[in-house]
């Protein structure tokens, strides 16, 4: 399910009490998603919130818009607030029907210099709201689904 759609500053969320999208913060000028980013039905991270999910493809959509994707790997990661840590991966995906990634069935398929650009912002995005990012590991499509399971059981 997608909140935030590719290039936008504003960052959005699904809130569940009024079935609607609230507009939740703005991103610093200059800065935007790299890609659309939403969420996993039916899934719980620590946080509390569903699990995230970055949405890799040539297109963008729109909020409340839901895409079949594989899993192609995931960013483990820990978010410390406030004195606070928890964990807060990122689940990686491209849509099923995508031309320009048809191919790509792990994260390993892509350039590394590509997914360094996605471990900066997620650093620099947690940075800009107060929060530090620190990344475990970087996983590939078969470590991230086990993953998947393990936060989906």
């Amino acid at each position: 399910m997608i909140e935030t759609p590719r290039n936008s500053r504003e960052k959005y969320d699904y809130d569940e009490k009024t079935n609607s999208f609230l507009l939740k913060k703005l991103l610093p000028a200059g800065m935007c998603f790299p890609y659309d980013f939403g969420f996993i039905p039916d899934s719980k991270g620590e946080d509390g919130d569903p699990l995230d999910a970055l949405v890799i493809s040539e297109f963008g959509t729109f909020p409340g818009c839901c895409v079949q994707c594989r899993l192609i790997g995931a960013i483990k990661a820990e978010q410390t607030e406030n004195g606070n840590t928890i964990r807060n991966d990122r689940f990686l995906f491209v849509p099923e029907i995508s031309m320009v990634y048809k191919k790509i069935r792990s994260i390993t398929n892509l350039p590394h210099s590509f997914i360094g650009e996605l471990v900066y912002f997620f650093i620099n995005y947690n940075q800009q709201q107060g929060r530090e990012y620190n990344v475990l590991s970087v996983m590939p499509s078969d470590r991230a689904k086990k993953l998947l399971k393990h936060n989906l059981a």
